[in-house]
């Protein structure tokens, strides 16, 4: 893949990370913070919404599938529209016209639902769109890796915009990244789909072993990434008792460092393989998360570094388990036919993840006395024990999994 291949397909993934930083990540601070809303009863709405977000991947998955079967046109067409909802979805979530706590919490799961509809129908199908251009695990990484690396581009810009120039301009730009996104993608290399009806039922992804263990190292490391990203700024302002101005440093410092990892971890992948590449990561993280644990008031240079090394660890959560996921499609006989479909299921426990953490970390922490702003010695450690032991506790989980069953039986996958 050249580089003008690659800038044209990948592009669309920066105004989709961009989305997805305040659609999963910065929108529960900001309605506790800017509306008073409960921490139990927001975490209750943003489980339903998600759950309900997930399980409808599947469905998208083989709907995208048909678009495909038809013609890449409909495909792009369909895109279209989906990035429309998107960027007026996220401009009803973030200035929503109503007030209450009751009506507010009704208002963002309507939002939501809609939101993250369009946000999933545009992403299975780039996600497809990449998965059927084929070629080795190498060449497989660097689809995703152009993918994925605008994507942090997107994702650092969204950590810095909303505190820069406020959320106003911040959408503006996100609906323009939309655009330009669409129209790169639209002339970029088309993939050649297979007959439909060679895709099998919709079950079919969930029938091949190699799927099934990969999704599972995928959500137990997807739960492990999800919590902390769900509560990064509640452990910055009340663990670390930073201010917001702060904020930019830590998420910048992530995603910077994420973004140029990407090229290093590819690099890796020719040596040692995509899973033990994967593993690698997995390993930097959970050194990381030990040593944020250690933190207090006052140490937000030290918090710096950790989001720094957290973020080359995230390198290989982005780049890497698409590839894999490529490889296991093509292995099965699928590619050109069914990618929606493994799409679909892999965005739906993607979703699962961010639900589970959003819907059981909040409200368990308020059950175990957490408030934001409470700063009691049991309200921090309980927020400790969820940021950072609970994470590294999963991503051990995830890499034994990850060694046990595909690296130590197959060898390289």
């Amino acid at each position: 893949m050249n580089a003008d291949t690659g800038w044209r397909y990948g592009l669309l993934g920066l105004p989709l990370a961009f989305a997805a930083l305040p659609l999963y990540v910065q929108l529960p601070a900001y309605y506790a913070r800017e509306f008073g809303l409960p921490l139990a009863a927001l975490g209750g709405v943003l489980l339903a919404a998600r759950l309900f977000d997930g399980l409808t991947d599947p469905w998208i998955g083989r709907w995208t599938d048909r678009l495909f079967a038809r013609s890449p046109r409909a495909v792009l067409v369909a895109g279209a529209v989906a990035a429309a909802l998107l960027a007026l979805g996220m401009g009803a979530l973030f200035f929503p016209p109503v007030r209450g706590d009751n009506a507010l919490l009704l208002w963002a799961a309507l939002a939501l639902i809609v939101t993250c509809a369009a946000y999933s129908a545009l992403t299975v199908a780039h996600q497809s769109w990449g998965a059927m251009l084929g070629g080795d695990e190498s060449q497989r990484a660097r689809i995703t890796g152009w993918r994925e690396g605008l994507g942090l581009a997107g994702l650092l810009l969204a950590s810095v915009m909303p505190t820069v120039a406020g959320w106003p301009a911040t959408l503006a730009l996100l609906s323009a990244a939309l655009v330009a996104g669409w129209l790169a993608w639209s002339g970029a290399r088309r993939p050649m789909p297979r007959d439909l009806k060679a895709a099998g039922n919709w079950w079919m992804p969930l029938g091949h072993r190699s799927f099934r263990r990969l999704l599972g190292v995928f959500m137990i490391n997807g739960i492990a990434t999800a919590v902390p990203a769900t509560l990064l700024l509640f452990f910055v302002r009340d663990r670390l008792q930073a201010s917001a101005a702060a904020e930019p440093l830590f998420l910048g410092s992530y995603f910077l460092c994420a973004a140029l990892s990407i090229p290093l971890w590819l690099a890796l992948v020719r040596r040692i393989g995509l899973a033990r590449s994967w593993l690698a990561g997995m390993a930097l993280s959970v050194a990381a998360f030990a040593w944020a644990a250690t933190l207090g008031p006052g140490d937000t240079l030290a918090f710096a570094v950790v989001c720094a090394l957290c973020g080359v660890a995230l390198g290989t959560d982005l780049a890497l388990p698409g590839a894999l996921l490529a490889g296991v499609i093509g292995a099965a006989g699928e590619r050109g036919a069914g990618d929606g479909l493994f799409f679909g299921w892999w965005n739906c426990a993607g979703k699962l993840n961010l639900a589970l953490a959003a819907g059981l970390a909040l409200p368990l922490l308020s059950l175990a006395g957490y408030a934001p702003g409470v700063r009691t010695p049991q309200s921090l450690t309980a927020l400790v024990a969820a940021y950072c032991v609970l994470p590294c506790l999963l991503k051990l989980a995830g890499a034994a999994l990850l060694f046990f069953t595909l690296i130590r039986p197959e060898g390289k996958p």
